[in-house]
């Protein structure tokens, strides 16, 4: 019996029970058992098949296809951090693969990477020397520091290179604190932010094409824009605000990598408390309205609600995601323990970010995505 035949076939017993008993009596054996296994299916053919999902993603392309947003390497940014020791290229012990580098070993570190569809990078200073640190943070636009230095190199040898850099004073204050502060410990917001848009300043100077401030003062956004503004550089340097960061348990490796652990106390009165969600909105709106180009999120996994307000409050603006440093050495730590595969965790948490909304990924693993995309 033909698959046409057969459905017509059952319609008919549907619209007339009382011919059900003599069909199915005198139909062949092998139409009653398909009509059996008909009937015992979960969806009828005449009713609704909307149920029916498995064929959107029964192949790896299809699987693809039902993705809001693809990973590709134009969304990556690959955190480095630049040390004041030029020929310096040390191994971070508590995250596996990565290393503080000296301007001098930059290009050959960089030049393949780039060959395998790098696109951006995010500077870190690292100031090692003993006198480099200060109470506000003097070395942090020193014309002679790592950062302008590392800029203006990676701006002639690899000009395809798109430099973002981090501008907070953590790293080179002595107090290791992200501002200035007044007698009593704490957090001197006007002068913070005259001196970190001072810092951005320079680091657009020297020729960056995006500065990323991660103080969390209050205020630092419009500060640094009206200086941007001020010098004529507004129109191309873009402003990445770190609108979203959130206190907590996850920076440990980088603090350890930058040298920028709190000599006292801790920065949970200028970082958002991990349940603030109402703070991180009313953050990303502020900085919107202070002149943001892109709103970031930090730290990804652990946060993702937050990117997803992110994407919704700011639909016209790009919104970035930063998968710390907590976050790649669990991964690292979970994979060594056998618990997964490490290729495998890293696409699937790179993927709950991209769903969540960020169309930009700051992460660690850069340098194999390069090969697994």
């Amino acid at each position: 019996m033909s698959f046409s035949n057969l459905v017509s076939d059952l319609a008919f017993r549907d619209s007339n029970p009382d011919e059900r008993g003599s069909q199915i009596s005198h139909a062949p054996s092998r139409t009653a058992r398909s009509y059996a296994s008909t009937n015992a299916t979960s969806v009828s053919i005449s009713g609704d098949i909307s149920s029916q999902l498995h064929a959107g993603y029964s192949h790896p392309l299809s699987r693809s296809w039902q993705a809001e947003r693809q990973l590709t390497k134009d969304m990556l940014i690959y955190p480095l951090f630049i040390t004041d020791n030029p020929d310096e290229e040390t191994p971070i012990p508590a995250l596996p693969n990565q290393h503080r580098r000296g301007v001098n070993r930059l290009v050959p570190f960089l030049a393949p990477l780039v060959r395998k569809g790098l696109r951006s990078v995010m500077l870190f200073g690292v100031p090692l020397h003993p006198s480099a640190k200060d109470a506000l943070g003097t070395a942090a636009d020193d014309p002679a520091g790592p950062v302008i230095q590392a800029i203006r190199l990676l701006r002639s040898r690899l000009p395809q290179l798109y430099i973002t850099t981090d501008v907070c004073l953590c790293e080179y204050t002595s107090h290791g604190h992200c501002g200035i502060l007044r007698e009593d410990g704490t957090l001197d917001n006007a002068q913070s932010v005259d001196r970190i848009s001072d810092v951005a300043l320079a680091y657009a100077v020297a020729g960056a094409h995006c500065v990323a401030p991660s103080d969390m003062n209050d205020g630092r956004v419009r500060g640094i824009k009206l200086k941007l503004i001020e010098a004529g550089l507004a129109h191309r340097v873009l402003l990445m605000s770190y609108s979203a960061k959130f206190s907590g348990c996850l920076y440990g490796p980088f603090r350890d990598a930058a040298g920028s652990v709190p000599s006292f106390g801790d920065r949970q009165c200028y970082q958002l408390p991990p349940g603030g969600r109402g703070l991180a909105r009313r953050a990303i709106q502020r900085d919107m309205a202070e002149g943001a180009d892109i709103i970031m999120v930090k730290p990804a996994s652990s946060y993702l609600d937050i990117i997803r307000d992110a994407k919704e409050l700011a639909e016209d603006l790009p919104v970035a995601a930063y998968q710390v440093s907590g976050e790649y050495a669990m991964i690292h730590a979970g994979a060594k323990a056998g618990v997964f595969d490490l290729k495998a965790m890293v696409l699937e948490s790179t993927q709950g970010i991209l769903r969540a909304g960020a169309g930009i990924l700051l992460t660690y693993f850069v340098p194999e995505l390069l090969d697994w995309l």
